[in-house]
């Protein structure tokens, strides 16, 4: 399947999904999985200009993992931004204007809306968030959250 102008064309998640699974599969280092589920979704929907990663890797702090686009930020602490506050509340962001969000971290200044979210292993502890920015505003829907939601569960939620 090609690229899609977004993920609401006939098949694109579930195609998606498919692909990402298929790739992924028999896959256990958290890494490896997510450098591919970064590409395969930066990849699929026009709206999506940054793609990507942050790891916990201290309690209250997330580090830049896997990701697809311009430069990240490299630490973001769970009481910062977008990202920080999926981390803290284990629920996921849907932010249509990131300019009306406070706090917000500006990694990047085209940003005009995000979605951040939680990635859990299979004991229910969070392993990282994953982040979407758009240069679109209000680019994200509920729809969008449910899907890579599942997504990001069926994928993560085999790892220990």
């Amino acid at each position: 399947m090609g690229h899609l102008e977004n993920l609401y064309e006939i098949g694109g998640y579930s195609a998606l999904r498919d692909r990402v699974l298929s790739l992924t599969e028999g896959e256990d280092d958290a890494v490896s999985l997510m450098a591919t589920v970064a590409c395969e979704v930066h990849h699929s929907d026009d709206r999506f200009d940054w793609t990507g990663f942050y790891r916990v890797t201290a309690p209250g702090l997330l580090k830049i993992g896997p990701y697809q686009g311009g430069h990240g930020c490299l630490v973001i602490p769970f009481d910062k931004g977008v990202c920080g506050a999926c981390a803290t509340s284990g629920e996921y962001q849907l932010v249509p204007d990131v300019d009306a969000f406070e706090g917000h971290i500006a990694c990047a200044s085209t940003t005009r809306s995000e979605l951040v979210l939680p990635v859990k292993n299979g004991r229910g502890d969070l392993v990282a968030v994953f982040d979407i920015d758009s240069d679109q505003p209000d680019a994200f829907t509920e729809a969008d959250a449910f899907e890579l939601g599942a997504m990001l569960c069926d994928v993560f939620g085999r790892l220990e």
